[in-house]
């Protein structure tokens, strides 16, 4: 499937969290507090805020700031509410971008959006303008030194893994979007380390531009990505004219 191949894009996204080490306590600190919105505070019973508290303590993360994260999320503080937002728009050249935000003030949220997308030659769009052309999908990386590639291969087969991948120092494995925390406990219960995990929206269909196009559409992403409110940012484009 066209856009499965983005091994690129994905790296420049993880390389842009390990650079961005500042705003990464304040991404995590969102996503702890958004999954105990939606699933609660109880760490057994709710996975996705599992695996972000556990990311959380990887990274040195005060006990005291995640439970003040968990507080807010499920109401214990006064008058603070957040939100897990969307939104669809254009780049230059025609580029799709989805981009996901928490907050706690949507009109904030959209204003910035709205100001980074025209001020590099872009457009926010309407909700579905885009979103057809992205399929939702867990990805799991895996150092090959965990593991050697046929146990790997077979975790895969008997996990209804939909791809597998050998990319360089690492096994990628996709998977369905809600099945990704699942199959991360899976394999932590085996002591098989994962090394990076993550939901992507993985272009169907792409737009190759010239590395001069695609120059500028990645000075929007890294800019959309620096926002205050937004957690991650998606595209189709790649490089491929000359």
């Amino acid at each position: 499937m066209a856009g499965h191949s983005k091994w690129s894009t994905i790296k420049r996204k993880k390389g842009a969290l390990d650079q961005k080490r500042g705003k990464l306590f304040s991404i995590i600190s969102k996503e702890i507090s958004v999954s105990s919105r939606l699933g609660g505070k109880d760490l057994d019973a709710n996975p996705r805020l599992r695996q972000a508290v556990k990311k959380a303590k990887s990274l040195n993360m005060p006990n005291s700031n995640i439970d003040k994260a968990i507080k807010k999320g499920v109401g214990e503080l006064e008058n603070v509410i957040i939100e897990e937002v969307s939104y669809e728009g254009y780049g230059p050249f025609g580029v799709a971008i989805l981009i996901e935000a928490i907050t706690d003030n949507k009109n904030r949220t959209v204003a910035d959006v709205r100001h980074a997308l025209s001020k590099f030659g872009g457009s926010l769009g309407q909700s579905g303008s885009v979103s057809w052309n992205f399929e939702r999908t867990g990805i799991i990386l895996i150092d090959k030194k965990e593991i050697p590639e046929n146990e790997i291969f077979e975790f895969s087969i008997e996990n209804d893994c939909i791809e597998f991948f050998d990319d360089g120092d690492y096994y990628r494995l996709h998977f369905n979007s809600n099945e990704l925390y699942n199959k991360i406990e899976i394999l932590e219960k085996q002591n098989i380390k994962v090394d990076s995990s993550f939901l992507d929206y993985i272009p169907k269909d792409d737009i190759e531009l010239s590395e001069d196009e695609n120059l500028k559409v990645e000075k929007l992403l890294e800019f959309l990505e620096n926002l205050e409110d937004v957690q991650n940012v998606f595209s189709n484009q790649t490089l491929g004219r000359t």
